[in-house]
């Protein structure tokens, strides 16, 4: 098996590309060992390296973030994490639920608002998310209110340096353009 690994614009997140499908519906985002053992055997495997401190699965890929260490002492050790899981046959995710039914209880937006919303949304599915993906992370819409939208950033997007360009001059500009009621982009 061979993993390839793709910096992103995070420099504490790392992608790796085990050339499989990871989850194949959705995306699951672990911050921490407790809720990677309760959801997931490979994040939870990849918690049991020292200086792992956050987990995001896409449809093909692994962001891995650190807290400490440097990267040429964790990726030996994760690279192995990963192929050990992969070879061993478990499944990715203990169980069939996702987590974009957890993100659906979240939103909030005003009655009367549901076109906005269908539109942000769509918005987001066709040209935010795609891109987003590509550098490691996830990008999801959590509300909107008085022409602020609210959005999550996930994986490689959390705690990335440049994530406040990214949705002030990306994902703002581009909301902006297609929906006028679209004043603001915040992260959640």
């Amino acid at each position: 098996m061979f993993i390839q690994t793709e910096s992103t614009p995070n420099p504490s997140t790392l992608k790796f590309l085990p050339g499989k499908i990871v989850l194949e519906n959705d995306t699951a985002e672990f911050r921490n060992a407790a809720e990677a053992s309760a959801q997931s055997p490979l994040a939870a495997r990849l918690f049991s390296v020292p200086g792992v401190s956050g987990v995001f699965f896409g449809y093909d890929f692994i962001t891995v973030t650190k807290s400490d260490y440097e990267w040429q002492h964790l990726k030996p050790a994760i690279l192995g994490s990963i192929m050990e899981h992969f070879m061993s046959g478990q499944p990715v995710m203990a169980s069939a639920s996702t987590t974009e039914a957890d993100d659906l209880e979240g939103e909030f937006f005003e009655p009367g608002d549901e076109t906005i919303v269908a539109t942000i949304k769509e918005l987001l599915e066709t040209r935010v998310r795609p891109a987003v993906a590509q550098d490691g992370g996830d990008i999801t819409f959590k509300g909107f209110r008085d022409g602020t939208v609210f959005l999550n950033m996930k994986g490689a997007c959390s705690g990335c340096p440049s994530s406040t360009a990214t949705l002030k001059h990306g994902v703002q500009n581009l909301l902006r353009h297609f929906i006028p009621e679209v004043q603001e982009v915040e992260a959640m």
